[in-house]
């Protein structure tokens, strides 16, 4: 078993690709026409669960467990307990972690959207 600042250090590590991931898949352009299709079957899907099913990929909180299951298999990073219980405490806590990851991220990217539109409109007053 890890020590606990060790445990930490992968804890905030480990939770970044889980981010890249989740984030890319479900809202960067490289994977536009599959998320469209996706968004289209989530809500014209006939039974609940091809809804669901697919609608897992147009969100990225819910698409960050997924990422995370697989994660944890690949790396075997366990949290706090040496059997399965640390496995789901690493789950929960790299999905939590992911999340406010993504949160930041959205947020510098809004702000980043913003100041180039209020370039584009200065600019564009000073050019009458």
């Amino acid at each position: 078993m890890m020590s606990l600042t060790l445990q930490i250090t992968w804890l905030f590590l480990l939770a970044i690709p889980i981010a890249c991931i989740a984030w890319t898949v479900t809202h960067e352009e490289v994977f536009k026409e599959p998320r469209e299709f996706c968004e289209k079957c989530s809500k014209e899907g006939k039974s609940i669960f091809k809804r669901k099913f697919f609608y897992l990929f147009t969100c990225e909180y819910c698409f960050s467990h997924y990422v995370t299951i697989a994660m944890l298999i690949f790396s075997g990073y366990k949290l706090l307990l040496a059997d399965w219980r640390g496995y789901v405490i690493a789950g929960f806590s790299l999905v939590w972690i992911a999340n406010i990851y993504m949160s930041i991220f959205a947020r510098i990217r809004m702000e980043i959207k913003k100041e180039k539109i209020e370039i584009a409109v200065k600019e564009e007053q000073l050019n009458k």
